[in-house]
């Protein structure tokens, strides 16, 4: 879903907004939705009881996420549970004609997130996966700058690198290095975020993944990747750079167009703290999300969710084609680069 510009339509009173998932990410959820009219936390779940502790008494608190869907109380849902989890929550909760608004990836197979787009379509109940990166303001600003679609200059190619050391970035979350809760790595977790980029500058419909190679560690977790990708209609090339051992933080895209211009968006330039951009992108996402009912076709919302599934499993479906991986040169350079303790 591309960001919408523009006030909200309507008045009325703030809507009310649940969290399944206390985590790590749930604390930029519950501070957009402070600072925004439009929203108010009504209730919050999670399944251990030191998370609802900080909510009991002010905030309605739920263990079970039926539970909470069945009081009635919910004009939209955030599922911030771990991955494994996506399906089974997003599921019930559009069977409840609740939307949901889902972190990334939609689910942790292509199966279904296809099963939950026919749930969304069936009950006429928009799904929305929270792609932040497309509200970050330097995003923003790369793609006003953009040349026109039927303008005689066009995009050439796009690379975004998600490169970062995970374990600094979980805190308590250690499903993320669980890759049956997870999904997989690098690529499953990042991947999302990042082809969603490169499908944000080059057109929404369907890329391809052309090549793609993937770094396991001993335990079999991916924690870097370079993926190639073909844009719609094979029009403009992406390529994608993840990793997960890198000794600091680096998120950024760089767009080339034919006519030789580049154009770059470093995604933390401004914001130096700690995960500090995603107070403002996260703002993003819940002004959307209060904008789905609006949508001529809401089960449309859906489409971006389940195109970065696709590519997640594409990248892993190449790998398991192309065999064992060959011995590397050790002088020959890699294009993510290495943590020096690995």
């Amino acid at each position: 879903m591309t960001p919408a510009g523009g006030e909200l339509t309507g008045g009325g009173p703030p809507r009310r907004l649940g969290i399944a998932g206390l985590g790590v990410i749930s604390r930029f959820y519950l501070a957009a939705a402070e600072r925004l009219p439009e929203w108010e936390v009504t209730a919050v779940c999670d399944l251990r009881e030191e998370a609802l502790a900080p909510y009991r008494g002010r905030i309605v608190c739920h263990t079970d996420h039926r539970e909470l869907l069945a009081s009635g109380h919910l004009d939209a849902l955030v599922v911030a549970v771990p991955n494994h989890a996506h399906a089974e929550v997003c599921a019930d909760a559009l069977r409840a004609g609740v939307p949901v608004c889902v972190e990334k990836p939609l689910a942790l197979d292509p199966a279904d997130g296809r099963r939950l787009a026919a749930l969304s379509r069936e009950h006429g109940v928009p799904l929305f996966t929270a792609f932040h990166r497309r509200y970050n303001d330097r995003v923003l600003d790369l793609l006003d700058r953009l040349p026109p679609p039927d303008g005689p200059v066009r995009v050439e190619s796009v690379r975004v690198r998600y490169l970062e050391r995970i374990e600094e970035h979980i805190g308590a979350d250690t499903w993320y290095l669980d890759p049956a809760r997870c999904g997989g790595g690098c690529v499953a977790d990042n991947g999302p975020n990042a082809f969603d980029l490169v499908r944000l500058v080059l057109g929404e419909r369907p890329s391809e993944v052309v090549a793609a190679e993937v770094v396991r560690d001993a335990a079999g977790t991916d924690r870097q990747a370079v993926v190639e990708l073909a844009g719609p209609d094979g029009r403009g090339r992406g390529r994608v750079e993840l990793d997960w051992s890198y000794p600091g933080e680096v998120k950024d895209v760089l767009v080339r167009l034919d006519d030789g211009t580049e154009l770059y968006a470093d995604v933390l330039d401004g914001r130096p703290g700690f995960k500090e951009s995603l107070w403002h992108e996260y703002e993003g996402v819940l002004r959307d999300l209060a904008r789905l009912r609006d949508l001529p076709d809401p089960a449309r919302a859906v489409e971006g969710g389940l195109a970065a599934l696709e590519l997640v499993a594409a990248v892993y479906a190449a790998e398991a084609a192309a065999g064992p991986p060959r011995p590397r040169d050790p002088r020959a350079p890699h294009a993510v680069r290495r943590s020096e303790s690995r």
